[in-house]
């Protein structure tokens, strides 16, 4: 089970101060906050990718390069990444490049994301968001895999004895995830490759996810990938915590409000309710993370959401000082029962030489 945090990289005032980060600022803090992931035991680093203000997001690879030179163990992925407005040959050498870099401790997401305006500011279609998913990803998947690749589509010119360059590191190409919130056609996607199923069940219903996890799973294995269990499925989260559960919910009310997607709607307490974000004291967190595998089944990635809303760097860093007092109880009750034939969360074969497997993460990409 591998555990790790995400950021989307929004820029806002600190609703406690009134104090604005710079571009710079928040870009640097994103980078501290990974390597103090690294440093209380997590897993995973993701970012997301946005083009628009008040985003700095946009360049994920070269946000992840910076990481990966300042950390040796975390694995560095994004949160996600565009399929529908990159083009798949740039995707194909960017994280590549960035795999060879990091020593293998590199994978990515694959989303449409959530700003339609996106679509034409890179020459798209809105409207054609699910096609260019399937056909974008069908060429990304190629060109990994084979040396030389002849590819006709509808949505770029042709490709003739193409190689993309660099080739994956020990010929493995980065693990994908696809993300939904909404779209079935993805978990079908990811089941028919034999990718990752992620569901960043952060802002619906959790029956809306439990619908689209079971039919990722069905569908994996009915491609023959394997059983339903073993398919590879991770889950967003985020959480606020204090010693106390009064500190917690006093503490990120600020934040809660400068977040657009809670402000003027619901309260902290019915969104928790309802959704996985949990603010408490670290033993909530615990318990109501574990309620996750009721939910969902056993399961190979846990993301949290930490840094929303404007949240100060300082602020960030003690809530990951908390989740590293936790993490170990986590891991334990999470590998408790756990079936063996579940697989763990995906690691690339040069990970599982260099010692990173004794971490918890031990099956390669």
């Amino acid at each position: 089970m591998q555990f790790g945090i995400f950021s989307i990289g929004d820029v806002r005032p600190d609703p406690t101060s009134g104090r604005p980060a710079s571009e710079q600022e928040r870009l640097r803090m994103m980078a501290t906050i990974a390597a103090k992931a690294e440093e209380v035991g997590f897993d995973v680093f993701a970012t997301g990718e946005h083009h628009n203000p008040p985003f700095v997001s946009s360049s994920a690879t070269t946000l992840l390069a910076f990481i990966a030179a300042r950390t040796e163990r975390i694995i560095l992925s994004t949160s996600t990444t565009l399929i529908t407005t990159n083009d798949p040959v740039k995707i194909a050498e960017d994280f590549a490049v960035l795999q060879h870099l990091a020593d293998g401790r590199v994978d990515l997401m694959m989303g449409r994301g959530n700003t339609g305006p996106v679509y034409p500011w890179f020459g798209q279609d809105v409207r054609d968001g699910i096609p260019l998913a399937i056909e974008n990803y069908a060429l990304l998947h190629r060109l990994w895999r084979e040396e030389t690749v002849d590819w006709q589509g509808k949505f770029r010119t042709a490709l003739q004895g193409f190689t993309s360059v660099p080739r994956p590191l020990g010929g493995v190409p980065p693990f994908v995830w696809h993300g939904s919130v909404r779209s079935p056609e993805i978990a079908e996607q990811a089941a028919y490759y034999g990718d990752g199923f992620f569901a960043n069940h952060l802002f619906f219903p959790k029956r809306h996810f439990v619908g689209l996890v079971n039919l990722y799973r069905d569908r994996f294995e009915h491609y023959g990938h394997g059983t339903r269990d073993q398919a590879v499925v991770g889950l967003g989260g985020q959480a606020f915590m204090r010693r106390n559960s009064q500190d917690a919910l006093r503490d990120y009310r600020p934040y809660f409000r400068n977040t657009p997607v809670y402000s003027g709607g619901p309260s902290v307490e019915e969104v928790a309710e309802h959704t996985p974000l949990t603010v408490g004291s670290p033993q909530e967190v615990i318990d109501k993370t574990l309620t996750f595998r009721e939910t969902f089944g056993d399961y190979q990635r846990q993301l949290f959401n930490v840094d929303p809303g404007g949240m100060s760097e300082k602020t960030v860093l003690e809530q990951l000082d908390l989740f590293g007092e936790i993490l170990p109880v986590l891991r334990k009750e999470f590998a408790a029962n756990r079936p063996a034939q579940v697989p763990d969360g995906p690691l690339h074969p040069a990970r599982r030489t260099s010692g990173q497997a004794a971490a918890g993460q031990g099956v390669t990409s």
